[in-house]
């Protein structure tokens, strides 16, 4: 189905919870505990899809806080499968991926964004207060092994990880995994650090390794470009200095029913209000998605500003 502006939505985020097993110092508060929350069911989840697909969605991505955390994950994913859908992908933090792996296979599970935001053991830790990154490490290399397609999402902020670039884009020249760096959302947590300008990761790399020069790739709202012998890609998503949302194709639901035409835009609408028929399901999705804004408003004032943190809203 196309929105208003003419672009093609064919691709639809779910969170599963906001609760999670880190807390990354720009998506969640430090003292935050378990959220206790009404989040959608299997079945609730399974009639969105359905109708969903009417409208053209034949892209699903699985998100939170920690989609793993979900103790229903691999049945999602298989029914989700089973209606149809042959795009399922999930983003995780990686933590709890290794044992999972097998299960996620047979389901039918197509590909996992990994969220890696240094290489630095201690300041793996430091950046999600706690984590382990030989675990995350492990995880993503046995997901590579068994032919899942793979992505690292990595966000650079000033004064923290800025020296984790090369490590990062490192990857690309070993391993035909592609990392991706997504400039800082300045929402909720993340107002408090100051995210690196994606052209300013470009010339870094560009500098040490060389890009070349008879590759480059639009995928929805990335912007890919390969290393001088590189095998994977580096990816570039950049909503705040180059501003994609031409080129936007997604909606999002979050785990409580919240629909979401735009990541910092508010919901004022929630699906479980609209779930007694296929039909009512199927005209709010028609709505909202005819509703979508042309533009994101990151950085201009506005009374419809997302002020939740990210793990609220599905990432």
């Amino acid at each position: 189905m196309k929105d208003n502006s003419g672009r093609e939505i064919n691709y639809l985020r779910i969170s599963l919870t906001k609760n999670c097993n880190l807390k990354c110092i720009y998506c969640l508060p430090e003292k935050t505990e378990h959220i206790e929350e009404e989040e959608l069911s299997l079945e609730e989840i399974l009639k969105i899809v359905k109708n969903a697909i009417k409208l053209g969605i034949n892209k699903i991505r699985l998100t939170g806080g920690e989609p793993l955390l979900r103790k229903d994950l691999i049945e999602i994913v298989k029914e989700i499968k089973f209606l149809g859908i042959d795009e399922i992908y999930i983003t995780t933090n990686g933590i709890l991926l290794e044992e999972k792996l097998e299960d996620l296979k047979k389901a039918g599970l197509k590909g996992i964004n990994i969220s890696l935001d240094t290489l630095e053991k201690e300041l793996f830790k430091k950046i999600t207060r706690g984590g382990n990154l030989d675990k995350v490490i492990s995880g993503l290399l046995k997901a590579k092994g068994m032919g899942f397609e793979i992505k690292i999402n990595s966000v650079i902020m000033k004064g923290i990880n800025e020296n984790s670039i090369i490590d990062l884009g490192e990857i690309t020249k070993k391993y035909n995994i592609d990392v991706r760096f997504i400039e800082l959302m300045p929402m909720g947590e993340g107002k408090k650090y100051k995210g690196i300008n994606n052209k300013e990761i470009y010339k870094n790399l560009e500098e040490i390794y060389g890009f070349q020069k008879d590759f480059f790739q639009i995928k929805g709202v990335s912007e890919y470009y390969k290393l001088v012998d590189g095998k994977g890609k580096i990816g570039f998503i950049s909503p705040i200095n180059n501003c994609f949302c031409e080129n936007c194709n997604k909606i999002r639901i979050t785990s409580t029913g919240e629909i979401k035409r735009c990541l910092n835009m508010k919901s004022n609408i929630n699906i479980k209000d609209y779930l007694k028929s296929d039909e009512e399901i199927e005209n709010i999705l028609k709505i909202e998605i005819n509703k979508k804004p042309e533009k994101h408003l990151f950085g201009k004032e506005n009374i419809d500003e997302e002020r939740k943190n990210m793990n609220e809203i599905g990432g």
